[in-house]
């Protein structure tokens, strides 16, 4: 059947509703020949109509478009490009294969989707995704305002959506488990907790089937569609649900104070090497969206994902911002996390880019001008950039905070000078003046890697789930289990590893610097010592709800320690505290066992520090002994009238490893005797 269509027009691209139909564009500048098909059900195997583009009618520039009247919000649709598969050209148009718009905002025929059948030859019409036109004004956003919070005031929760309300213990119904939904009826839990950020790892459309056979993509670094948020996180089969339910999570959230953050993957996408699928984007304009090898049939794999997203080319810069764009102003979400940020820096060949125009322009982008900026500021294949990234606004993944702090907390030599810096947002490596000390985020672990618990129970990863012969995961995991390896029934084990589980969260909260957590560290996850637990969708990866109740003294302590700083202007500092021996503004004083003599050596295992706030009267000691014996510090003097009083000690039972000030006891010596391996907090009160 024909269709009276019209040429249409090159902006916007995408599938726009417009003057009673919709306006289609895309980019290829490979195709000789484009055919748009529109399906009358989202699962319908074969299209009931297609539509041929005129490259004279229907292109201008490389931008194929045609208006097709009389459909609208909910339409299907998809491409079939047409032209040169010639491989060691750069080429890789295949007809045969069903093609997504790069810019789809949501996703149709999930449910039949084979990654095999988009990688092998052959038509792929009904095993292939879909697109579905999305009427992004229909939404009632109810007068929804983003939080606005300052970096300074930030406490980020690294959460991945499925993961949060998937076991059967979470409380939430079978059909929500899982979801944007179900992650709402969790919002009082965040709160509780003290969360101003949730950081999401990927929402946007992930290829679950990238994976070795038997195991999914669980984590969401596949990304099939940049602009649509992912299907196996709605509650709903309708092709809107997804998009309406997201934004219903970013509103609630909203409502409760808690910015959305996304984790975005522009550095590689799900079609893999040469040997992948074809799905989008290489069957429409592989030069122009990918950094091909020297070999054009190759890819250079900067992602360590089987290609690189060349966000460079004006293409991918076009999309890479529209993308962006979008997320704020149609999805309000509050900022982004970059995934691999570091690719974002190369060019065309690859190479390192002093003024690549893709950050560039995503640092001075005003629609994402009020938004937070993170950047993961590496690559797999060696590029750091960490201290080093382009632009004013980012913030970045501070790395090296997590390995120092780490080895200091299993009593390694030579970790005291770094731990200092550490815990002043690491003025050796942003060395740039007037730099925010809250832009350097700073974390013990993340989603890659290993828990909490995990690092203080596991000397060695323990992959073999992964089906990789435990070749996978990084081997650099500065753990120590304690003496014993995984779980134990050893109460002094036991002991020592709680002790040390509160020495890292108090040490991540008292430093300076934009804290984040990993889901269920406040509750003890544990990954059974897998540390890449990506394609692992079980309770290995959920967050196990039994756990509140099971580990309540680290969810008190967790809860406790946020309190504190946040209550605190010491903690808001826009500026690097000054290191100072009697100064009127905020600062810092460093100290050993003996008061003002910090022991700098490389055998050191201990430092001791005052947090000073004289405008507020706030006055810290804070003791940090990574040494397996006690010591005896020095306190300083206090003015007349006042004390010093524990607020916390590690190597206390709970509820005396965290007393609020009212409850709190206070020192009535001169010197304070810190366990072996533990963490004072002292606060001076009259």
């Amino acid at each position: 059947m024909t269709v009276d269509v019209l040429p249409g027009k090159s902006f916007p691209i995408g599938a726009t509703i417009r003057d009673g139909g919709v306006n289609f564009c895309l980019f290829s500048r490979d195709c000789t020949a484009i055919e748009l098909l529109l399906f009358d059900r989202p699962n319908d195997p074969q299209p009931s109509h297609v539509i041929p583009l005129d490259p004279k009618q229907n292109k201008t520039a490389h931008y194929w478009h045609v208006f097709v009247p009389g459909i609208g919000a909910g339409q299907v649709y998809a491409y079939r490009g047409h032209g040169l598969f010639a491989p060691e050209r750069g080429l890789r148009c295949d007809g045969d294969k069903v093609l997504l718009d790069p810019y789809t905002k949501a996703i149709a025929n999930w449910e039949n989707y084979s990654r095999q059948a988009a990688s092998q030859p052959g038509d792929n019409c009904a095993r292939a995704l879909r697109s579905v036109v999305i009427d992004s004004s229909a939404y009632d956003w109810e007068d929804d305002a983003p939080p606005k919070t300052r970096y300074n005031r930030t406490i980020i929760y690294e959460l991945h959506v499925g993961a949060f309300t998937q076991h059967p213990n979470s409380g939430v119904s079978p059909e929500k488990r899982g979801t944007y939904a179900g992650l709402i009826e969790k919002i009082p839990y965040l709160q509780e907790l003290g969360i101003t950020a949730v950081e999401l790892l990927p929402a946007h459309q992930f290829d679950r089937e990238d994976a070795r056979p038997g195991l999914k993509n669980y984590w969401g670094y596949s990304p099939i569609a940049f602009f649509a948020p992912h299907v196996g996180y709605s509650s709903c089969a309708d092709p809107f649900s997804p998009v309406n339910e997201f934004r219903d999570m970013v509103k609630a959230l909203h409502r409760a104070g808690i910015e959305v953050i996304l984790d975005v993957v522009f550095n590689h996408t799900a079609e893999g090497d040469e040997r992948g699928p074809t799905l989008s984007f290489r069957g429409l304009s592989n030069w122009d969206y990918y950094i091909l090898g020297d070999n054009r049939a190759t890819y250079r794999n900067y992602s360590g994902c089987g290609n690189t997203f060349k966000a460079n080319s004006v293409a991918g810069n076009n999309l890479v911002l529209d993308c962006l764009r979008y997320w704020v102003s149609e999805m309000h979400v509050d900022g982004f996390r970059f995934d691999l940020a570091a690719v974002l820096a190369r060019g065309a060949a690859g190479q390192l880019l002093t003024r690549p125009p893709a950050l560039l322009m995503i640092d001075a982008d005003p629609v994402l001008a009020g938004t937070k900026l993170i950047a993961e500021a590496w690559d797999a294949e060696g590029l750091y950039l960490v201290g080093a990234f382009v632009g004013e606004r980012f913030a970045e993944w501070n790395g090296p905070y997590r390995d120092d702090v780490r080895r200091f907390v299993k009593s390694d030599v030579g970790m005291v000078k770094a731990l200092a810096n550490r815990i002043m947002a690491s003025p050796d490596i942003y060395s740039q003046p007037n730099r925010e000390p809250h832009r350097s985020i700073n974390f013990i672990t993340c989603h890659d890697g290993f828990t909490l618990n995990d690092l203080v129970s596991y000397n060695d990863k323990h992959n073999q789930a992964n089906g990789e012969d435990n070749c996978d995961g990084t081997n650099a995991n500065y753990s120590w289990n304690c003496n014993i390896e995984g779980e134990t029934r050893d109460l002094a084990v036991h002991q020592l590893r709680l002790c040390q589980i509160k020495n890292f969260l108090t040490i991540l909260f008292v430093s300076q610097g934009t804290p984040m957590l990993l889901m269920g560290d406040e509750v003890r996850r544990s990954q059974q010592g897998n540390n890449n637990a990506y394609c692992q969708d079980n309770e290995l990866s959920w967050f196990d709800w039994s756990a509140i109740d099971k580990h309540c003294e680290v969810l008190r302590f967790t809860q406790k320690l946020i309190s504190l700083t946040q209550s605190l202007k010491i903690f808001h500092q826009d500026r690097i505290l000054a290191v100072s021996y009697g100064s009127h503004q905020p600062h810092i004083i460093w100290h050993g066992t003996q008061l003002g003599q910090p022991d700098w050596s490389y055998e050191s295992h201990s430092l001791a520090f005052t947090l000073r706030h004289p405008k507020f009267h706030e006055h810290l000691y804070v003791i940090l002994n990574a040494y397996w014996e006690s010591l005896a510090f020095e306190l300083p003097l206090l003015e007349n009238g006042y004390k010093w009083y524990r607020i916390v000690d590690t190597a206390l039972p709970s509820p005396e490893d965290f007393c609020d000030l009212q409850t709190a006891l206070p020192v009535e010596k001169e010197t304070y005797q810190a366990q072996g391996r533990s963490t004072v907090v002292l606060m001076a009160h009259h």
